[in-house]
């Protein structure tokens, strides 16, 4: 089949790479500009530059316009994949193709539509996330089901090990929803929108670490957010550090949440959940921060015997 491409970041470049090796031919590659957002320059291998190495004709939008509808109707493509294309495809576009869009999204819809579906797994304490194809509608992310594939989310999982998985699915993922549309064999299945669960775009804010959070929720942020993510970060006496690794401590804590505590297991305890003051709910065992400077440290070095708080300014 004649494929047009829309993607961006890793995800598009994953998704292009199996299309070149794949029996379809690839029409035309339509990816976002460069961007220096803290979310869309990590993460970066670069669609245009693979097409471009390819002899494939580009198309740079930031969103869709008149000109690329009209583009993408005098290539005529059988089908058009999308994944990691950041801005809603009308109508007008998605259904040129005779077989129509599919997209890529690394969740298991209807969980987890819209943006960052990884990290927001791993923070939410999901037991699995994965990888759907599913045909393009007028919302998003809310299409009829191709195919779907699960990853476990385990208690070492980072966000970062959690997009190697997803995006190692790519290739099967979407040869078979390809070769589904094309035999006449694929079965879409519609969503349970009753289930459906919209995640918001990340900024800085959502890295920011409440310590009224349960330790066991905080730890899967600290996770989620490995490097090369923005870490999660609180405030020590007016610094910002950076929190690399921790753990659930074994004993319960009581006081007040964001409190340094004391040393346990080589870590630095801080106090935490909402309810710390009952004295019945463990802490965070800090292991590793990250100061300003990019270095870390030990957080019992850092934090030396213990006292003061962490705070959010």
């Amino acid at each position: 089949m004649r494929v047009a491409m829309f993607g961006y970041q890793t995800w598009g470049h994953r998704t292009l790479e199996a299309l070149l090796k794949s029996r379809h031919e690839v029409c035309l590659v339509v990816t976002h500009p460069t961007s220096d957002h803290v979310y869309e320059s990590i993460w970066a291998d670069s669609v245009e530059g693979l097409a471009r190495d390819h002899g494939i004709e580009v198309f740079l939008a930031k969103r869709p316009s008149p000109e690329l509808v009209d583009r993408v109707s005098a290539l005529a493509p059988d089908v058009m994949v999308a994944n990691n294309w950041r801005t809603k495809l009308p109508k007008e576009l998605f259904g040129i193709p005779r077989f129509g869009t599919v997209n890529l999204h690394d969740s298991l819809l209807p969980k987890f539509t819209g943006f960052s579906p990884v990290i927001w797994s791993l923070i939410s304490g999901a037991s699995h996330t994965g990888l759907t194809a599913h045909l393009m509608d007028d919302e998003l992310d809310t299409g009829a089901i191709l195919v779907q594939r699960a990853v476990e989310i385990t208690p070492a999982s980072t966000g970062t090990s959690l997009v190697f998985d997803t995006l190692d699915l790519v290739p099967e993922v979407l040869e078979e929803a390809l070769d589904g549309l094309e035999y006449g064999t694929a079965s879409p299945v519609a969503q349970d929108l009753a289930q459906r669960t919209f995640f918001h775009k990340r900024s800085d804010r959502d890295s920011l670490v409440d310590w009224n959070w349960p330790a066991a929720d905080i730890e899967r942020l600290i996770r989620a957010l490995s490097d090369p993510y923005p870490n999660a970060y609180s405030y020590f006496r007016g610094e910002r550090i950076r929190l690399i690794s921790a753990h659930v401590s074994r004993c319960a804590y009581g006081g007040t949440p964001g409190r340094v505590f004391i040393e346990e297991d080589g870590g630095m305890v801080i106090v935490a959940g909402s309810d710390a003051y009952r004295g019945r709910s463990p802490g965070l065992v800090l292991d590793v921060v990250r100061t300003d400077d990019g270095v870390d440290r030990r957080a019992v070095d850092y934090f030396g015997r213990g006292g003061g708080y962490l705070t959010s300014d």
